[in-house]
């Protein structure tokens, strides 16, 4: 059996890209499944969010690992539809030991040009999403004795990043909120870490829009013509990670090697990090 058999994983922003790698990996090694997405376009989002059918396929493949799976419809946006997300994992798969809070979006423009809407939507998503999934299974796990939290925050978090400074702002604010709530949770058994992230290889990464904002002066730009750009961005010479080598971290971090990690940000970032302090 599996490393984490016995063990339920909340995985947010679970339809497609790391959130279904991170679902998939945290199944092969024992885990039941509860996975949720908003199934919804944002207004400021100029990309394409999660499908139903992407989250039922992300179900499909958690099932083929012979483990239990749940699908559930919540934008991380809203408490009470993440508040009965957390209720009906625990009603279903009866604990929660591991959360990954995953979901997260992109949006671009320079400072001065930026929407009162779009700034606000990016800090509902990418921060308070992240306080309200941690408000939301925090009590469980301190019932329980133990639980292991994994935030999704970016390399974005260690650095100014010119035309998404919201995008920025709200994950430097995420790294803040994982280093509090590990300092409240220290020695109540529950773990509390952020991942962050180089450029990973899922639509957040390769839509029209991110592809524009890297070849302004390209009409159309293609994935093939930014593949250099993304390149001399990352020291290692790749242009991007898959989202397995980031689950690769998550699994690190939920296991029983990181019992004494907390309140740290691990980046994989192919080099990217090696002259930014923390």
């Amino acid at each position: 059996m599996g490393t984490l058999t016995g063990k339920v994983a909340l995985v947010t922003g679970g339809a497609r890209g790391q959130g279904r790698s991170h679902a998939i990996a945290l199944a092969r090694l024992g885990a039941d499944i509860a996975v949720c997405d908003v199934l919804e376009d944002v207004p400021t989002v100029k990309y394409a969010m999660g499908t139903a059918e992407q989250l039922a396929e992300t179900v499909a493949m958690v099932e083929a690992q012979d483990r239990r799976a749940l699908a559930l419809r919540a934008d991380v946006r809203d408490h009470e539809a993440v508040d009965a997300a957390v209720a009906t994992t625990l009603d279903e798969l009866g604990r929660i030991d591991i959360l990954v809070s995953n979901a997260g979006i992109y949006s671009r423009g320079p400072v001065h040009e930026l929407t009162t809407e779009s700034w606000q939507t990016m800090l509902d998503v990418n921060l308070t999403g992240v306080f309200h999934t941690l408000r939301a299974v925090v009590p469980t796990m301190r019932a329980q004795g133990s639980g292991r939290i994994v935030v999704t925050a970016s390399g974005a978090a260690r650095t100014g990043t010119p035309n998404m400074s919201h995008y920025a702002a709200s994950k430097w604010a995420v790294v803040g909120l994982v280093k509090s709530a590990a300092l409240e949770l220290a020695g109540s058994g529950v773990t509390v870490n952020a991942i962050c992230p180089t450029n990973v290889d899922t639509d957040m990464l390769t839509n029209d829009d991110m592809l524009q904002m890297w070849l302004p002066d390209v009409e159309a730009p293609t994935l093939d013509q930014a593949v250099e750009r993304f390149r001399a961005t990352i020291p290692m010479g790749v242009p991007w990670v898959e989202p397995e080598d980031i689950t690769a971290a998550v699994l690190y971090l939920v296991g029983d090697g990181a019992r004494y990690v907390t309140g740290e940000t691990l980046a994989v970032s192919g080099g990217q990090a090696a002259d930014k302090a923390g």
